[in-house]
């Protein structure tokens, strides 16, 4: 049994061990030594396998943006350890981090093609070589977009930019993704593609990801692990069919408006 459990932990791509941070009641987002009674105390705990999305719900102002932006970097921790593949990464800059980021909006730059687009993903300078050039050719083709390269994002539809997004991460080549509401300005068919597609991604390039949604069908579709985080914790993390659909606390019932 020892054995089995030391596979299994091996397997863990991200550990999110006793991770603190202190929400100002000022909204400033910054630690302070002086707290007051109306600070938010966050820290958080969970891991996630590779191939494997766990789904991120709770009401807003819950903290499941501070959780993305802690693990990208963009806030820093007073305490706490980010692992990936065992390595703490809560001290690295942020361009040094094995995580990207997809958005509710998909922060392609208008004036330029698809290609371009991924492109910066991998240089910003856009001097590409040919090994560069056929990375960009097979994220398009994984994405289902090979033949719309030199589209504007203005010609392509919600679904086609969010595809496009997520092409410009699998160019980065980075271990973790961080996925904040992506398919909110989508209609329930597209979100449900979009999700699939993002699945059979992570497991081709041996990824873990955390899936950020306000709709539980979409959590559900998207994983089989729910995370119900609650004033800075996680307050539940397991089987999102029995999370979901047959809660057992209060907090949860509030949330689904049962």
């Amino acid at each position: 049994m020892a054995k089995v459990a030391e596979k299994l932990a091996e397997k863990k791509m991200l550990v999110i061990n006793e991770l603190k941070y202190v929400y100002r009641n000022d909204n400033s987002y910054l630690p302070k030594k002086q707290k007051t009674l109306s600070d938010m105390k966050m820290c958080f705990n969970l891991q996630v396998k590779e191939g494997e999305i766990l789904s991120i719900i709770g009401a807003s102002g819950s903290g499941k943006t501070t959780l993305l932006n802690l693990i990208a970097g963009f806030l820093k921790p007073i305490s706490g350890e980010i692992l990936v593949n065992k390595q703490d990464i809560s001290q690295l800059a942020i361009a040094k981090r094995p995580v990207t980021t997809v958005f509710q909006e998909h922060n392609l730059f208008p004036h330029l093609d698809v290609f371009t687009n991924i492109a910066i993903g991998i240089k910003p300078s856009l001097k590409l070589d040919k090994n560069e050039v056929k990375k960009i050719s097979q994220a398009l083709n994984d994405v289902g977009l090979s033949e719309l390269e030199k589209r504007l994002p203005a010609q392509l539809s919600g679904g086609q930019r969010q595809r496009v997004a997520l092409a410009r991460t699998l160019v980065r080549k980075q271990k973790i993704l961080l996925l904040d509401e992506p398919l909110a300005a989508l209609g329930p068919a597209m979100r449900e593609e979009i999700i699939e597609l993002i699945k059979s991604l992570l497991k081709k390039n041996k990824m873990a990801a955390l899936f950020v949604s306000h709709q539980p069908d979409d959590a559900l579709i998207a994983s089989e692990r729910v995370a119900f985080i609650h004033d800075g914790k996680v307050l539940e993390i397991g089987e999102g069919q029995k999370i979901l659909n047959n809660p057992k606390h209060s907090l949860i019932q509030e949330y689904l408006g049962g």
